[in-house]
């Protein structure tokens, strides 16, 4: 059973056993426009939560990707170098950016639900 959780910074991460996958939300990817690039961590990096994982570029801007939660990287999506597209056309699915082994399982307690990161976007 995967859950879902989500970043005031429209990260959302999907854990499967140990497992956490990483991209960004839906309200993210609109924002950004057209995708044109994304810069993938490499795989091994350890990363901590809050710290700079990615660069997704769009025809408008550039933006951070940040690990929703702490861990090593285990995979990338490598067919987002080929298309990356792939994230507005499946940001929460086929346009994820990459997989962490999960150092800490607590730190997605800190993380909103679906509930409340749908609550928290019409807020803005």
């Amino acid at each position: 059973m995967s859950e879902t959780r989500y970043t005031d910074q429209h990260e959302w991460v999907r854990v499967d056993g140990g497992e956490a996958t990483v991209g960004i939300t839906r309200y993210a990817a609109e924002q950004l426009g057209d995708v044109v690039f994304v810069d993938l961590p490499k795989l091994g990096h350890a990363l901590a939560k809050g710290a700079e994982a990615a660069v997704v570029e769009s025809v408008k801007a550039a933006s951070e990707v940040y690990a929703p939660v702490g861990g090593a990287v285990t995979a990338v999506n490598e067919a987002l170098n080929e298309d990356p597209a792939k994230v507005n056309g499946d940001p929460e699915g086929e346009g994820w950016f990459f997989k962490l082994k999960l150092s800490d399982p607590g730190e997605l307690s800190a993380l909103m639900t679906p509930d409340k990161y749908e609550a928290y976007v019409k807020g803005l």
